[in-house]
């Protein structure tokens, strides 16, 4: 057994095998969606219709969600102190 002091590991190899892919398919597709935009015949399924970004609503959904949060923890610390200080008087103070 020898000792490999400066031994570095070797690079992991990067195996990625393409799908078929059908040119003549993407480029038929293309052409129907341009001639159906100016037929003005935009009927555009929904994996097919352009992401549009809802950062603001998410955001003010996000507060409320943290507003109620915030009251439930408050209740849930309350009813923690008021457990605490039950078992504080039953086991030291009777």
């Amino acid at each position: 057994m020898a000792l490999k002091f400066f031994h570095t590991p070797k690079s992991k190899q990067f195996n990625y095998k393409p799908r078929y892919y059908d040119e003549r398919k993407e480029e038929l597709e293309n052409r129907i969606n341009q001639i159906k935009k100016e037929m003005g015949k935009e009927d555009l399924s929904d994996s097919e219709k352009p992401y549009t970004s809802n950062i603001k609503g998410q955001i003010r959904r996000s507060g409320k969600r943290t507003k109620v949060s915030k009251d439930k923890s408050n209740l849930r610390l309350i009813l923690i102190i008021v457990i605490l200080f039950a078992l504080i008087y039953f086991f030291f103070l009777r």
